[in-house]
Formats: C-alpha cells, structure tokens, sequence
C-alpha cells in the first residue's frame, strides 16, 4: 500500500498517478488535500509519514508545486527517509542507495509522464543492501 498526499499544486498531479494506480490494481489511501483551494503541505506530510512510519503504507509518495517543502517536512520524522527525485535515476538511486520510504515530487518541474515514469521505479526498485549503504541509512535513522 501507498500513501499519497500533496497540497493544492500537487494536486492534478496526484490525480493522475492515483488514475495509474487504479488502472494497474495497485493499493494505495490518498491522505489529501481533495482539490486546488489552498492548503498547507506540512498537514499532508504529517499524515502520509505517520502511516508509512505506523506500517499501514509501505511507502508514501507526496507532491507540492517543487517538491522542496514536502521533503523538507517529511524529512522532520524519524525514520523517514524522503527523497526529492527529478528523473529516473534519482528515482532509482533513492531507493538502491538510500533505502528511501518517501517520494516527493515537484508538479511545476516534472511533468505528468515523467512523474508516472519516476513513480514506477520508486516502487520497484529495491535497497541494495550493501553494508555501506546499510551503515548510511542507519546513520540517518539514528540522528
């Protein structure tokens, strides 16, 4: 299961991986917002981290207007390791060398294929369980 939330910029853009979703049978629980009158993505951070972090999600995927805000945030939570990815090989090297657990995506700076095409390999990928890798999550997760 995936968790999914934004603001209002990231809306449209999480309608349209929720659509990806759906067509493909995969589970997720949208945490909000539900439309494009203003909202606070701190608020849809907390959610979406308190359910991965919880283990009712997997992993989370969040969406703002550059995607700087929500990591900023989502990375407040221990245990939480949010990654900011532009492209198919931040996505890839997220999760193989830092084990991430959160996406975070920019509606303004990505656009809806590419997003779909970054999302795809953030749930695919796996950690690479190299012991370096290891000892810098870790380290993460200890501060």
């Amino acid at each position: 299961m995936t968790a999914f939330g934004c603001d209002h910029a990231g809306y449209l853009l999480k309608k349209e991986i929720e659509a990806h979703f759906i067509a493909n049978g995969l589970d997720f629980e949208d945490y909000g917002c539900f439309g494009t009158e203003p909202a606070d993505y701190p608020i849809y951070a907390k959610l979406v981290c308190e359910a991965v972090l919880e283990g009712s999600c997997e992993r989370g995927i969040l969406i703002c207007n550059t995607g700087i805000g929500l990591s900023m945030a989502a990375n407040r939570f221990r245990g939480i390791r949010a990654a900011l990815c532009h492209d198919e090989t931040t996505a890839r090297a997220a999760r193989d060398h830092n084990n991430a657990n959160v996406l975070v995506l920019g509606s303004k700076v990505v656009g809806s294929a590419l997003a779909l095409e970054i999302v795809k390999i953030f749930l695919s990928a796996d950690f690479s369980n190299a012991e370096k890798h290891i000892r810098r999550t870790k380290m993460l997760d200890d501060f």
